[in-house]
């Protein structure tokens, strides 16, 4: 878990994800829209994935990818990132975390 911590530590928005994997990259685009730029770890590429995939696991990440934290929390997974999204609570909360800085709701 010290591990995860490090990676997301002072970064705004860091998505843990599988480069194979369609909703992954379904809430890499819906993140994306809001004009942030996510740091974006795909476990399948990096040498030390499955490490990483078990401490997301230790988290309650289930399923482990993708695996979202904004302002360092973690927010969750894919149903999470979009029950956000329709209640317009993401925007607000990316805006906090310093990931953008305006943001108009709709």
């Amino acid at each position: 878990m010290d591990m995860v911590t490090r990676m997301v530590n002072e970064k705004p928005v860091v998505i843990f994800s599988k480069s194979e994997c369609c909703i992954c990259f379904s809430i890499q685009t819906l993140i994306c829209g809001f004009g942030t730029n996510p740091t974006v770890y795909e476990l399948d590429q990096i040498p030390n994935g499955p490490q990483i995939e078990r401490a997301l696991q230790q988290l309650g990440c289930q399923p482990t990818v993708p695996a979202v934290f904004i302002g360092q929390r973690l927010v969750g997974g894919p149903n999470q990132v979009m029950s956000l999204h329709v209640q317009n609570e993401l925007g607000p909360l990316l805006v906090r975390a310093g990931a953008i800085w305006l943001w108009k709701k709709k």
